[in-house]
């Protein structure tokens, strides 16, 4: 269930960039571009290669020719079972500013979800701006409110304020081909 999508690297006009599941020898990747972002919260090799194996499906990479660019982990919520709870949105800092967030959250959103969920602290601006212009692309509601307060972190953790999106537009659902 992927398809390509043209997009031109620096360093070769041509190439294309494929978003699709993650496989299991991404891992190393995925684990690789959270630790150099700097930002992220980094978790440790062996969770993004056992997320490789059990959420491909509700996760997507970014794919050229020099490798991984970009991913976002995901899982749908248990109790919730039309909402795609995202865990992790990054993208290599090379291929940051070319809407490549954007484009892969479009792709989960085409996997049947109807509702879409993640928590930002309130200074990454980066994804509020990324959830809040997804929404509008997508016409759908959005709605913040505090979820996990500073209290319950260890020190020098920021609350995380959650973001739902949706009702989305309904396609296959997710894991169906």
């Amino acid at each position: 269930m992927s398809s390509a999508h043209p997009r031109p690297q620096a360093d070769s006009p041509s190439s294309t960039e494929e978003l699709g599941p993650p496989r299991l020898e991404d891992g190393r990747e995925l684990w690789r571009i959270t630790r150099d972002s700097k930002i992220l919260d980094l978790n440790s090799p062996y969770s993004y290669v056992l997320w490789c194996r059990d959420f491909a499906d509700t996760s997507v990479v970014a794919r050229g020719e020099n490798g991984v660019r970009g991913f976002i982990t995901g899982f749908i919520r248990p109790r919730e079972p039309e909402t795609l709870f995202v865990w992790q949105v990054a993208v290599g800092e090379e291929w940051r500013g070319r809407s490549l967030a954007s484009r892969m959250l479009g792709y989960l959103a085409g996997t049947g979800c109807r509702f879409m969920e993640a928590t930002v602290t309130p200074d990454n601006i980066a994804s509020d701006r990324l959830f809040t212009a997804f929404a509008r692309e997508q016409g759908a509601d959005l709605e913040r409110r505090p979820l996990l307060g500073e209290e319950l972190f260890p020190q020098d953790h920021q609350a995380e304020v959650l973001y739902r999106i949706g009702p989305l537009d309904q396609q296959a659902p997710i894991g169906d081909s």
